[in-house]
């Protein structure tokens, strides 16, 4: 009864797996093309009312941004300038090392991250995620923002100040120096650390 239970269904047991990766091999051909039609935009000058996949400022270039909306991420390079009014991402705003990165009057779908750089400001932006300023040497601002996540200001050298912002997260302040400035922000989770009382 074994014997022959395991001859008549072994055969179709591997046919099944063999179809199951042909299946698993196709999937993997469709998916990727479709993801590789996503394409970077480079900017090193001006881009008005125009709609992009990916936008990069590379490195030591400057960008302005006026009425831009960009269906990934915005990327900011080492060194490099980003000045962006009315713009609109469906992804994050991520600046390493950047010079300088302003952002007004502003919709960011994801996150808004300036890290390792020197100055930044965001003002009048709704952000659906977290606000993040980490071991910056210039000044920082954050000012009268709707933050869906967490502000998390970080190690910072060069001052920051938060003021008016609405949090649905918490307000988190640590290793600032010197600590942040500011007050009327309205945090639904809690304020900690050096921005206890703003």
């Amino acid at each position: 009864m074994n014997k022959a239970f395991g001859s008549s269904m072994c055969p179709s047991i591997r046919g099944i797996g063999t179809i199951a990766a042909a299946a698993a091999t196709l999937a993997v051909a469709l998916i990727v093309p479709a993801a590789a039609q996503a394409e970077e935009r480079v900017c090193t000058g001006t881009i008005g009312a125009a709609t992009v996949d990916n936008l990069r400022v590379p490195q030591s270039a400057s960008c302005t941004l006026n009425g831009t909306q960009i269906r990934g991420t915005l990327k900011v390079e080492r060194n490099a300038v980003l000045v962006a009014d009315r713009i609109r991402t469906v992804g994050n705003v991520q600046a390493e090392g950047a010079r300088r990165v302003v952002v007004r009057s502003s919709r960011i779908g994801g996150s808004f991250q300036m890290v390792q750089g020197r100055s930044a400001s965001l003002q009048s932006t709704i952000i659906n995620g977290d606000v993040l300023y980490d071991s910056n040497i210039a000044q920082l601002a954050a000012t009268r923002n709707t933050v869906g996540g967490n502000i998390a200001v970080f190690q910072n050298r060069g001052g920051v100040t938060i003021t008016a912002n609405r949090v649905d997260g918490n307000l988190q302040c640590k290793a600032n120096n010197p600590a942040p400035t500011g007050g009327r922000n309205i945090v639904q989770g809690v304020k900690e650390d050096q921005c206890a009382r703003l």
